[in-house]
Formats: C-alpha cells, sequence, structure tokens
C-alpha cells in the first residue's frame, strides 16, 4: 500500500493559476487544413463550402465524410452533481467538462468540446440536447444527478441517432466489472456463484449492478442497499422504477445484514459507510470496492487491519487498483465512433470491461511503471486493473467495441481489417507505431530469425525477449544462466516453457573450445592471449552473443542494457567486423515528419571524406527502410556564409559525392531551416533538393547527439534509435538501462537486418560489390 505521505499534494492557488495561466481555460481549437493563401480560404468557406453543403443535404450520413462529426464528442452537462460536490449550476461544471474534453483528445484522439445547458428541467434539457445533437457524432453526458440522469439518456438515445453515454453511471460501471472479472479469477471464485452487495442505489451503483449482471452475477445473488436500508421486493418508501427494477426477496434489511458472508461488496455512497466489523463478516477472500469519492466508504488500511486476504480497489490514485473512468469512456467512444455507431449498448459495455480485464492479465510495459514512479506492476490482488497511462490501451480497446457494435447491428459502417485496425490507432497517438508497423510486418513475413539477447539474466531483458516471441517477430535466445533466468522470469510472471524461448550459456556450450580457437586466431596479432580469449567467451556475454553471430548459430543480436555503447561497441567489434563504414542513424518522428540523423554515435569529428562515406550510408540505410533519401549536409553556415573550417568540410564532402554520381539527392551546407522549410528551401534556385530534406548529416557527433536528444527531452516528438548500421552482421547497441520497449524495437530491427531481403544492402552489408557498381 503507498505510503499516503507519498500523496500528491496542491494548493488552492496552484490549482486556480493551473486553469488561468498562460491561456483561460483546458482546449482550443486547431484547424485541420492549410488557411495559408486566398485559393485556401474559398476552398474552406465560399464558394468551395457549397459542394460539401449540398452533397450533406441530398445525404446527412456524408457528413462523416466531408466534416469532423465522426471524430467529435460532446460534453454536456447541467451542472446538477459536479464530482462529489453536487448541483453549484451549470457553468460552474464547465472546468469539469473542459477537462473531460481534454481526457478524450489525450488518450484516444476524439476531438470533444463542452456545452453547459442551463436548465435543471429534465425535459427542457432533453429539448436543448435533441436539437443540437446531430453536430457531433457521439455524446457524453456529464455530472447530471440521479434519478434525472435516467430518464434524459434514455430519452435521449431513442431521440437520437448517435451514441448518448452517462459517463457517471456507465463509466463506472465498465472499469468496476473489468475489475470484478479479475478479482473473482485471483480469489478462486467464478461470477455465477457470488454474492454481491452494492451499497449505494444511485446512478453509477444502479448501472454497475446492472452490468455485473450482464456479465454473468446472478440477480438472485445480489443485494442492493441506499441510505434507507435494503431494496426489498415490496418495499415502498424510497423507491423509484430504477432501483425496483433490482429489488430482492431478501429478509435483509441493513447493510450489515447484507454482507455477512457476502464475497463482493461494491461502495459507491459516502465516507464511512462500511465499517471494519461488516468487512470482518464476510467471506474468505472478499473483494471490496470502496468507490466513494474523494474518500472511500472505508480506507484500505482499515480494510487490511481486519482482512488481510482482501483484494481491494477505490476510486482513488494514492490506492493501488484505481477505478478511473477514462480506463473506458475516451476508448469506448473511439471504437464506437469509428463504426459510426448509432448507440453504445450492453454488449459494447461488456465488451470494453472484458478487454480491460484481459489487458490487466498481459505483461506491462516499462512506461507504466515509469508513470507510477518506478512501481513494477505485475496482475494479481494489487493489480486487477490497468492503469490510465498504459499505451496500449488506445490500440487494445477499441477493436473490442467496434467489433461488438458491428455484431449487433448499430454500426453504420464495418471494419473488414481489424488488424489494419489496430495498427491505425496506434499511429494516432505513437509517431512512431507507422514505420515500426512496417518493420515489424517485414521481420514476420519472412523465415524465423535467431536474434541473441546478450544480458539474458536481467529482467527487462527477459520481459523484451518475451514481448519480441509472443509478437512472432523471431526467436529470442537468452544468454545467462538458466536457473537465474528462469527464476527471474518466474518473478515476472512468465512462463517460457510456453513459448519455448531459448537460453544458452557459455560455461555448459558444446562450442566452447571451437568458439575459443575461432576468437584467438582473429585476435591473436593484437596482443591477445589465448586464455585471455578463452576468458572473453566463457566469462563476457557480449564477446559470447556475438561469436553466436558471427558463427551463424544465431542471425542478430541486441546488448547494451548493462554497458555503456561505446564499451559494448568495442566488444563486439573484436569479433565482428565493420564491413565499410560504421555510423549511428536516429530516426526522429515529430508532427507527422520522419527525419534520419546521422551520425549520431561513431564519429567524433568526421572529416569530408568521412561525412561523404556517411552520407551514403545513410541514404542506403534509408531506401531500404522504404523511403526515398534526400540528403542535407548540416552546418551553421549557408553555402559559404559565412565561411570556416567546419563548412569547408561540408563542402568538400559534397564534391566528393559528385564525382561518386550517387543515385540518391544530396545538397549542402545549410541550416536546419534551409533543409527543412520549404519557404527557405525555395529561397536558394540553385538547391538540387527536389524537397525538405529527410535524412541529415550532422557536422559531428555532439552537434548530431545534443540535437536529437533536445528535441526528445522537449516533448512533441519520438526518437528511435541510434541504430547501429555497418556492421558485417545485424548487432544493435541500446542505452544502458533501456526500457523492454526500447529493447523489443531494436531486436526488431536487427531481425529485419537480418532478413533475406534486406541482408547485404540493409543496416548491415554483406561483402559488397567492385568499386565501379559502388560509386554508382
Amino acid at each position: 500500500m503507498p505510503d499516503q505521505t507519498e500523496k500528491q499534494t496542491f494548493s488552492d492557488d496552484e490549482a486556480l493559476d493551473f486553469h488561468r495561466i498562460p491561456t483561460p481555460g483546458k482546449i482550443s481549437m486547431a484547424p485541420t487544413k492549410p488557411m495559408a493563401t486566398q485559393r485556401d480560404l474559398s476552398l474552406a468557406y465560399s464558394p468551395g463550402v457549397a459542394v460539401p453543403v449540398l452533397a450533406i443535404a441530398a445525404d446527412a450520413d456524408k457528413a462523416y465524410d466531408y466534416t469532423s462529426k465522426g471524430n467529435l464528442v460532446a460534453v454536456i452537462s447541467n451542472g446538477t452533481a459536479i464530482l462529489g460536490l453536487g448541483n453549484l449550476g451549470h457553468m460552474a461544471s464547465k472546468p469539469v467538462m473542459e477537462g473531460k474534453s481534454v481526457l478524450f483528445k489525450r488518450f484516444a484522439d476524439v476531438d470533444s468540446f463542452d456545452v453547459e445547458v442551463k436548465t435543471t428541467d429534465p425535459d427542457e434539457f432533453i429539448t436543448v440536447v435533441k436539437n443540437i445533437g446531430d453536430t457531433w457524432g457521439g455524446i457524453n453526458l456529464e455530472d447530471i444527478k440521479s434519478p434525472e440522469c435516467f430518464v434524459i439518456e434514455s430519452e435521449l438515445q431513442d431521440l437520437l441517432d448517435i451514441p448518448v453515454f452517462h459517463d457517471d453511471q456507465h463509466g463506472t460501471a465498465i472499469i468496476s466489472t473489468a475489475g470484478l472479472i479479475n478479482a473473482v479469477h485471483i480469489a478462486g471464485k467464478k461470477l455465477d456463484e457470488i454474492k454481491v452487495v452494492l451499497a449505494g442505489a444511485g446512478a453509477a451503483g444502479l448501472s454497475s449492478i446492472a452490468l455485473m449482471k450482464a456479465a454473468g452475477v446472478k440477480a438472485e445473488n445480489t443485494v442492493i442497499c441506499d441510505r434507507d436500508g435494503v431494496v426489498y421486493k415490496g418495499r415502498d418508501h424510497g423507491m423509484d422504477q430504477w432501483k425496483a427494477a433490482h429489488a430482492t426477496d431478501t429478509p435483509l434489511r441493513t447493510l450489515a445484514e447484507a454482507m455477512v458472508g457476502a464475497d463482493v461488496v461494491l461502495g459507491l455512497s459516502a465516507k464511512g459507510a462500511i465499517t471494519k466489523e461488516m468487512v470482518a463478516s464476510m467471506a474468505p477472500n472478499p473483494i471490496i470496492f470502496a468507490m466513494a469519492n474523494p474518500d472511500p466508504e472505508i480506507t484500505p488500511e482499515d480494510v487490511k487491519s481486519v482482512r488481510s486476504d482482501a483484494i481491494i480497489a477505490t476510486g482513488r490514485s494514492d490506492y493501488v487498483n484505481q477505478v478511473n473512468n477514462v480506463l473506458a469512456f475516451p476508448y469506448l467512444f473511439r471504437g464506437a465512433l469509428d463504426v459510426r455507431a448509432r448507440r453504445v449498448n450492453h454488449e459494447m459495455k461488456i465488451a470494453c470491461a472484458q478487454a480491460l480485464a484481459a489487458l490487466a492479465r498481459e505483461d506491462v510495459p516499462d512506461e507504466v511503471a515509469a508513470a507510477y514512479r518506478g512501481r513494477k506492476l505485475k496482475f494479481g490482488p494489487d493489480y486487477i486493473i490497468p492503469t490510465p497511462f498504459d499505451p496500449r490501451l488506445i490500440w487494445y480497446i477499441p477493436p473490442f467495441i467496434a467489433q461488438a457494435a458491428m455484431d449487433t447491428g448499430v454500426a453504420r459502417v464495418q471494419i473488414e481489417d481489424m488488424d489494419a485496425y489496430r495498427h491505425a490507432l496506434r499511429s494516432r497517438v505513437d509517431p512512431s507505431a507507422a514505420l515500426m508497423q512496417k518493420i515489424s510486418s517485414a521481420v514476420r513475413g519472412g523465415p524465423n530469425k535467431r536474434v541473441v539477447f546478450a544480458e539474458g539474466e536481467e529482467p527487462a531483458v527477459i520481459r523484451a525477449a518475451w514481448g519480441f516471441k509472443q509478437a512472432d517477430l523471431g526467436t529470442p535466445i537468452l544468454v545467462g544462466r538458466e536457473d537465474l533466468i528462469r527464476q527471474n522470469a518466474a518473478e515476472a510472471g512468465l512462463n517460457f516453457d510456453e513459448l519455448g524461448i531459448e537460453i544458452t550459456n557459455a560455461r555448459v556450450s558444446d562450442h566452447n573450445v571451437e568458439d575459443t580457437d575461432w576468437l584467438y586466431e582473429k585476435l591473436q596479432r593484437r596482443g591477445y592471449l589465448r586464455r585471455d580469449v578463452q576468458r572473453m567467451i566463457n566469462q563476457d556475454r557480449n564477446y559470447f552473443a556475438a561469436t553466436l553471430v558471427a558463427k551463424g548459430r544465431a542471425d542478430a543480436m541486441v546488448a547494451g542494457v548493462t554497458r555503456n555503447f561505446n564499451m559494448a561497441l568495442k566488444e563486439v567489434q573484436r569479433v565482428l567486423d565493420v564491413d565499410d563504414t560504421l555510423i549511428g542513424l536516429s530516426i526522429l518522428l515529430a508532427k507527422g515528419r520522419t527525419l534520419f540523423v546521422a551520425d549520431t554515435t561513431i564519429h567524433e569529428l568526421p572529416n569530408a571524406e568521412e561525412l561523404a562515406d556517411i552520407a551514403i550510408k545513410a541514404a542506403d540505410t534509408v531506401r531500404k527502410l522504404g523511403r526515398n533519401p534526400r540528403v542535407a549536409f548540416l552546418s551553421y553556415s549557408t553555402f559559404g556564409n559565412p565561411p570556416g573550417d567546419r563548412a569547408e568540410k561540408v563542402r568538400e564532402a559534397i564534391r566528393i559525392l559528385d564525382k561518386k554520381g550517387v543515385d540518391f539527392e544530396y545538397e549542402g551546407e545549410m541550416p536546419p531551416e534551409v533543409a527543412l522549410d520549404p519557404k527557405g528551401h525555395a529561397a536558394y534556385a540553385f538547391n538540387r533538393l527536389t524537397k525538405p530534406a529527410n535524412v541529415l548529416v550532422m557536422p559531428a557527433i555532439h552537434s548530431a547527439a545534443i540535437s536529437t536528444k533536445l528535441v526528445q527531452a522537449l516533448g512533441g516528438a519520438t526518437v528511435i534509435g541510434p541504430l547501429l548500421v555497418g556492421l558485417e552482421k545485424p548487432v544493435q547497441i541500446v542505452s544502458l538501462g533501456a526500457s523492454v520497449s526500447e529493447i523489443i524495437t531494436a531486436a526488431t530491427f536487427a531481425a529485419y537486418d537480418a532478413g533475406p531481403a534486406f541482408q547485404g544492402s540493409g543496416l548491415t552489408s554483406a561483402p559488397r560489390p567492385p568499386a565501379a557498381v559502388v560509386e554508382r
């Protein structure tokens, strides 16, 4: 349980400043089309806009094609139940509604704007929303009090032909159902056998119990309690049609009585509603979801003081297992919008809950641990629900919702290729996804490649090998002691026997003598004794792993997790030769643009000949990655102004390429604004680049490394690599302490490089053709 001194706190002034500075509010509008010329304006407005107007007039569904309707959600409230603060009016709800809009965009790339309706009359509210509802592809109702929210949502669902979703009800229901599915599994129980008690018969509580019944909980095994006690059949006080629908025939009359022997209690009521004595009376391995905000019905500390066997969830981020609606509504609407659904039905909500439950059982990426102060998350009593910062949510959850919408007939369009849809979703929030999908698809489509993970005893490497194998990217070979690797794998919840991951150790290798003899012959005239080489093979994982690749017992290698780049590279280079030119190539993705930057790791102060070789190697690699290279040699100087020694080396590199007659575009020397900006590009009529550059050759390693790391640190860009290019065999060296995702990416590039379609012309090269051919 997290130490309560670690709670994130802030002052009222800090909260107000956040919403006020530098611009009031949290959202703004950004155009998706250029507005730079008179022609742009004519197309965007009059007269060009008349064409889609007429098309939509003839077929209203064309609004999905010619406007933002298909990716636009309204967040609508009247402020009658703002958070836990009550009825504070429609304008007081605006900060919350803006916040909800921000979450839609941040987590699912759904555009959203808030609408605050100045009425507390349900009929008037319905009329307003009905008359403006067609503007959007979906409507998220928020902070509307019970029981009016039931009437409002139900009638608007009937009146409008788009999804209308009251998140306070169904968001909580979906997340708590996902948590229940996993908690019941961990507790060794079954959904159709458990006894469930609900404390709090408001909108969220009733929706949660309804969805749990739809997921498999039996109605006769449920008891609902409100402030007047148990909701039983025949009760005539404090009742309405929504409570009555869940009333049970029971002699129980109080929450305390209902909780005796109960397997599950759902708290959606108020602080202190559940006592230690009530928890103590529950069945073995009780499941307690105390979800009242900001203070739960009972704290996890109090639960643990009487029941060490309990599985606990709350609505708070400072405890484990937070029931957070942001896990559902962005992805529910993403899936619904992408099939142009007419509504969100029970099947779609159940699909969302089941998908969330399934995702929680998967291995958790390192990026999630970083967001939670390094806490390692693993499926179990303290991790039954995914976390909001899990990067897989965007592509994992929506396909299940879209499929449910199609299966139940509420989708206007069909998604024919779900795999392609998942890849498109990944690209929406991860700019590297499209490139990595191309590389991964090529690897999966080729012969299986054996990739050595040199630091095989490290937990991150073990998880990366597992993920690599699970993604069908090749066969991982872990170097290390088998007992330690299996122990670390087991602690991470991974069963190697399921996937057939290979483990090898130099000390028990049948090739030990053979490998030592081979490497000694290679190094004997470089000052190494045979016993030195024997020690390298026996005791150093990088030498042993590189020898596996050199001798053909593996196709590629990944290293660097426990040693810095230069040390790892020196060790690998004692085993594997440089083909012709060795460089580091970083891939920078930002604002829809992909740039390749060289050399970011090898040549400290390259001379003109080296700069030319770097350009050739980088262009060759970029072409094999499916792009047409356009190389710009960057400098502080613009075509000779101002002059300087480093600029002269760049100009000499251009002259060298001129003599070689290479088959790619290149130009220099130039600063970034000339290389990348079409306006700067056009200012120099003699510029030989037909379009802005996509390969940037830096004048020195410090400028390359600093520029890529600066862009990455400032945010808004993704940097892959640097990729090691130019060894005789495929090897990638990751940064010290690399994450699981970074290790998998490196292994994928190594496997790609080892493929038959790329061998001899990709990231590494086989023996090159005659010089006359090379010089093109």
